[in-house]
C-alpha cells in the first residue's frame, strides 16, 4: 500500500472514531437518564399502588406517571438508535483498520 493511502485511511479512521466517541458520550448521557427516568417512573407507580384516594390517584398519574412513561420510552426509543449508530462506527473503524494491515501485508 502506498504511504500516501495508508495515511489517508488511517487519518479517516480517526475521523470515525473522533464521531463515535461523541456518539458515545451521547449514549452515557441517554443511558444515565433513562436510568433516573425508570427510577421517577417506578416509584410513581409504586404510590399509585399505594394510595386509594381516586382523585389523587388520577392527578398522580396526569401530572407524573404519563410524562415520566412517556420521556422514559423516548429515550428508550434515543438510546436504541445510538447503539445503532455506535455498531455502525465500529464497523466502519473495523474495517479500514483491516484494509490497512491487509495492504500492508501485500
Amino acid at each position: 500500500m502506498e504511504p500516501y493511502v495508508k495515511d489517508a485511511l488511517l487519518e479517516w479512521k480517526d475521523e470515525i472514531e473522533q464521531q463515535k466517541k461523541e456518539i458515545d458520550e451521547e449514549y452515557e448521557k441517554v443511558k444515565t437518564e433513562l436510568q433516573l427516568y425508570s427510577y421517577k417512573f417506578g416509584i410513581t407507580k409504586q404510590v399509585i399502588q399505594s394510595t386509594i384516594n381516586e382523585e389523587m390517584i388520577k392527578n398522580i398519574k396526569k401530572t407524573y406517571q404519563e410524562p415520566f412513561e412517556e420521556k422514559y420510552n423516548e429515550l428508550k426509543q434515543q438510546l436504541k438508535k445510538l447503539e445503532e449508530k455506535r455498531s455502525v462506527f465500529n464497523m466502519f473503524v473495523e474495517k479500514i483498520e483491516i484494509a490497512s494491515v491487509k495492504e500492508s501485508n501485500s
